[in-house]
């Protein structure tokens, strides 16, 4: 019987690729090196995702001799349990159902999206790729891919592969794999307008994020590294690393061990039900008393605040789309910044 997304993997605690164990530690290829770009029809899927068709400004691709188009922008829609999707395209197959995710770590391919594509998938013996989530359980199994191109938004609107892109079984039937536009589009910056429901790419060599370009109301605040992955931290001005997850339908998410240290209030609270990993693990939650943080000068007040439970010791404190549904979110890959504009 199929469950739902909720209780299954995905909505509320993310996708939870939250720990990508490289078994065979095979490098990610760079982005010059994963242009080969295929020609494609520049129909709509008539899907309903607003998106649109007019190609952006240029970009040199790793070479430094050849200019690509930017991709258009690709609109999402948000689905409660399954999070930002978007209509995907690989290697001209689709279109497929994915996960907008800047959590995961890694683009994921579910192997029935792999097969339909035929996706070029590494060979080797061992264990493949481990993926490991917030509970601390972990499943061997998936294996790194080359798709030799990614649409998103319209058929003819092709992304850079750049990046990690593993096929991996664990995926709920209802979603058929994860963008996580890091690792995707590098070295590109990408725009999360939560509020339009709308992807956007820029190349932030010719259009830098500045540390100065503060919108009312909101933050320009430093991109942070976990030093394992090149995921969106932030440091709270309560003096915890956050990671900004669109994958995560909570709030503010904490283990018991940061809700002290925030001075979040930990009783009480609405029980939200386990939800499972694609490792298999399980993670209760608690929906507690709204909490304030801040983000530089950019004061969070009563964000919704989930408690977790039985998860892995070290767990990053998250900042789902219940408490990033107000902003856009802007990320600048190169000059490691990262704009919360309201």
């Amino acid at each position: 019987m199929k469950r739902g997304l909720k209780t299954s993997a995905y909505g509320v605690a993310s996708a939870l690729f939250l720990s990508l164990v490289l078994s065979e530690r095979a490098a990610p290829r760079n982005l010059g090196a994963a242009l080969s770009l295929a020609a494609h029809d520049a129909a709509g899927d008539g899907s309903g995702f607003a998106s649109s068709p007019v190609a952006g400004d240029g970009f040199q691709t790793g070479t430094g001799r050849e200019m690509r188009a930017l991709p258009s922008p690709v609109g999402f829609r948000e689905s409660e349990g399954r999070g930002l999707l978007v209509k995907v395209w690989v290697n001209g197959a689709g279109p497929f159902t994915f996960a907008l995710d800047t959590g995961a770590g890694a683009s994921i391919l579910s192997p029935r999206v792999a097969g339909a594509a035929r996706v070029e998938v590494e060979a080797g013996g061992g264990r493949g790729i481990e993926i490991g989530g917030l509970s601390g359980a972990s499943v061997a199994g998936g294996r790194k891919a080359f798709a030799r191109s990614i649409a998103a938004g319209f058929r003819g609107n092709l992304l850079p592969v750049g990046g990690l892109v593993i096929v991996a079984p664990g995926l709920p039937g209802e979603v058929d794999g994860i963008l996580d536009p890091t690792e995707l589009l590098s070295p590109l910056g990408y725009v999360i307008d939560m509020p339009r429901g709308e992807l956007r790419v820029f190349d932030p060599r010719s259009t830098p994020l500045r540390a100065g370009d503060t919108p009312p109301g909101g933050a320009v605040v430093r991109w942070l590294s976990d030093g394992s992955s090149r995921r969106p931290f932030v440091m709270l001005a309560e003096g915890r690393r956050a990671l900004l997850d669109t994958g995560s339908g909570f709030g503010l998410a904490v283990n018991e061990t940061a809700a002290r240290s925030l001075g979040i209030i930990a009783e009480g609270g609405r029980e939200r039900g386990a939800t499972r990993d694609l490792a298999g693990g399980s993670i209760a939650s608690r929906r507690v008393r709204p909490s304030t943080v801040s983000l530089g000068p950019l004061v969070l007040r009563g964000v919704p605040t989930d408690l977790l439970l039985r998860t892995e010791k070290g767990a990053p404190v998250l900042l789902g789309r219940d408490a990033l549904r107000p902003f856009q979110l802007t990320f600048d890959p190169i000059n490691r910044l990262i704009m919360l504009r309201p």
